[in-house]
């Protein structure tokens, strides 16, 4: 599918294997996505060079290259906000949760992993649904909050068992049990880990090497070195392979195969692993874990009996907890401030491409969003497609920026006096010089009258100011939710499009509604 890639719906369906995978291998799938967004690029389709480029970003992150990865999701954000695509946006803030984490801010890794759920909807994969929320079981537990994290990875192993979705079952029981260990609860976490060795053998699935980092772990925790040693060895021979990888995962392994031979009192061979760990956390700014590397060098030397080189590292360690934990303090300090900051940015990005950049009426997209859920929940509603009569001639004879002018001039009019007559409805501009009036809750003889007056006021209106001698009039089809032969926005404004047919075949500047058995115009009623 990937390597055949070649229309927008081939593309599409291979970023989205992408996006879906449960396991990656970083350098592989780089490579990979390069190509990609290159074809993307070819297309001209900017969502999928959107997407290839997301898929890249995250693979960055996944291979340690995090300084670049960052930049680059605050250039996906931009985009995926001002073109209102909820799903990517999901998809950059789990992105994010993950970048925070290895930063070692678990405030921020939270909030985003709560904003990648609460903007998952319908069109959500189910590999999708669930990765997001065990990355949400999973920050709460890294933010201490081990309470609320158990029933939200307990929720996402009974949704990955409902879909069927066995290798991220995997996942999230190995999350699950490395979150107990953590939280020093070493029979809780064989438990789930037992759970999710028989679940991994009951369906033919090889344990990923994190799931071998957690499973050597909480040996460790339980006194088994040697099996940890081997079950760590075993589980770096599978990350040198290269299928699977990620920017923490080789310094958290030797750190792990470090712990289990110190506990068995091979002190030297722990070293030479316990350097390596260092060497790979500074060269990806690995915070959180070199913290950890400081702890156990500590240990390692009072292990041997270095009382004074463990007495002068532990301090080395507390220092770099402290300051972790100052930097976790003031994140979590500002977080509601900077949660607030940026959603209300998000909003005004959502709002500013809602909105027609002339006359700064709703648009199309606004109307694709809201009025469907008006259709379905209101059976009183009323719409009315309103077009300018012999719009043409004003912008042939006079002048595209007078034809602006009158553009404005009737969206403002439009505007309040709708608002005037029905407080809940809205002016949308459909395009060109067409426009949409939405009124709920409104029968369509009443709704018809107001947008009667409606007309009358543009007509009466001084436009000779901007016009000369050209006049400026309406058109409107008028059409109730009732009158649509099915309850949906194309029927319904079909039937608002062919009642303005009417309207303008009836002598234009009129409003035409249907009524049982005939089509009536207003401006007819007007001269009988």
């Amino acid at each position: 599918m990937i390597d055949s890639a070649t229309s927008a719906e081939q593309l599409s369906a291979a970023l989205l294997e992408i996006e879906d995978r449960s396991l990656w291998n970083a350098e592989a799938d780089l490579a990979l996505t390069t190509e990609l967004e290159a074809r993307a690029v070819e297309l001209g389709d900017d969502t999928l060079v959107a997407r290839a480029r997301l898929c890249r970003t995250h693979l960055l992150a996944r291979a340690g290259d995090i300084a670049e990865a960052a930049r680059r999701l605050d250039d996906s954000m931009v985009w995926a906000v001002e073109h209102g695509d909820r799903l990517m946006q999901a998809r950059i803030h789990v992105i994010w949760s993950y970048v925070q984490r290895l930063r070692g801010d678990f405030a921020k890794s939270l909030e985003h992993a709560l904003s990648s759920v609460e903007l998952l909807d319908g069109t959500a994969t189910p590999q999708m649904r669930v990765r997001h929320h065990m990355k949400l079981a999973d920050a709460l537990a890294d933010s201490g909050a081990l309470d609320a994290a158990r029933p939200r990875f307990r929720q996402t192993e009974e949704l990955a068992r409902e879909l069927g979705l066995w290798e991220p079952l995997t996942n999230v029981l190995n999350n699950w049990a490395y979150s107990e260990y953590l939280a020093g609860d070493f029979v809780r976490a064989q438990e789930v880990a037992s759970r999710l060795q028989e679940h991994a053998e009951a369906h033919g699935i090889e344990l990923a090497t994190f799931t071998l980092d957690t499973i050597g772990a909480i040996q460790i925790g339980n006194g088994q070195y040697a099996e940890a040693e081997q079950t760590m060895l075993a589980c770096i021979e599978l990350h040198h392979t290269g299928r699977y990888d990620g920017a923490e995962y080789l310094a958290e392994y030797l750190l792990t195969l470090a712990r289990a031979q110190r506990g068995m009192g091979a002190t030297d061979r722990a070293q030479v692993n316990l350097d390596a760990s260092r060497a790979v956390c500074a060269e990806r700014e690995l915070h959180e874990v070199m913290v950890r590397v400081h702890q156990e060098q500590a240990e390692l030397h009072a292990a041997r009996g270095e009382i004074h080189e463990a007495f002068a590292t532990h301090k080395i360690f507390h220092e770099a907890y402290e300051r972790l934990r100052s930097k976790q303090h003031e994140a979590q300090a500002q977080t509601i401030f900077e949660t607030v900051e940026v959603r209300e940015e998000a909003e005004r990005f959502r709002e500013q491409a809602r909105r027609d950049a002339l006359t700064g009426l709703r648009n199309r997209r606004y109307i694709d969003e809201e009025l469907p859920a008006l259709i379905a929940a209101n059976p009183d509603l009323t719409v009315a497609i309103v077009d300018l009569d012999h719009f043409k001639r004003i912008n042939d004879e006079l002048s595209h920026d007078v034809g602006d002018q009158v553009l404005v001039r009737i969206a403002k009019l439009l505007e309040s006096e709708l608002l005037a007559a029905t407080p809940d409805g809205f002016v949308a501009r459909l395009g060109g010089e067409e426009f949409l009036m939405v009124l709920p809750t409104t029968a369509v003889a009443a709704a018809t009258d107001h947008l009667d007056r409606i007309r009358k006021t543009v007509s009466a209106y001084p436009w000779p100011e901007i016009t000369g001698t050209l006049p400026v009039t309406i058109s409107i089809g008028v059409a109730g939710v009732h009158e649509a032969s099915d309850r949906s926005q194309p029927a319904l404004l079909s039937t608002a499009d062919r009642n303005l047919y009417i309207a303008k075949h009836a002598g234009r500047d009129r409003v035409a509604s249907s009524q049982p058995g005939k089509a009536r115009t207003y401006r007819d009623l007007d001269a009988a």
